[in-house]
């Protein structure tokens, strides 16, 4: 799947682009960034509801391209600019945290794990 998928599959609105075109192989839901680093594998798309600069981090560090915020929230200035200089695509949606990756799972979207 790539984040144009995405975007149409939670109806999303861009806040910054990097790479629409880029595969994401996994996706993670987690509002706890000790949770990302521990168990994400491959290339994952990050859905949070989590505002803070530590969440491009997160992502730049297990080498996520795209980063949804849910319940519609935006993160400020400061995190934007933090994601664009990381090429990092940085989405919102409307949906929660958990029907949010409802949607993607339904779509085809795995989390990595290896029992699914």
């Amino acid at each position: 799947m790539i984040v144009r998928d995405i975007i149409k599959i939670l109806e999303a609105d861009i806040i910054t682009a990097a790479d629409l075109d880029v595969e994401v192989k996994t996706a993670c839901g987690s509002d706890m960034m000790s949770d990302v680093l521990a168990y994400v594998k491959d290339q994952s798309v990050l859905l949070t509801g989590l505002l803070n600069p530590q969440v491009v981090r997160t992502a730049e560090m297990m080498d996520m391209r795209c980063i949804v915020f849910v319940r519609g929230k935006v993160p400020d200035q400061s995190v934007i600019d933090l994601a664009k200089d990381m090429d990092i695509t940085l989405l919102k949606t409307h949906f929660r945290l958990f029907t949010a990756c409802g949607k993607l799972y339904s779509s085809g979207l795995r989390g990595g794990c290896e029992n699914e």
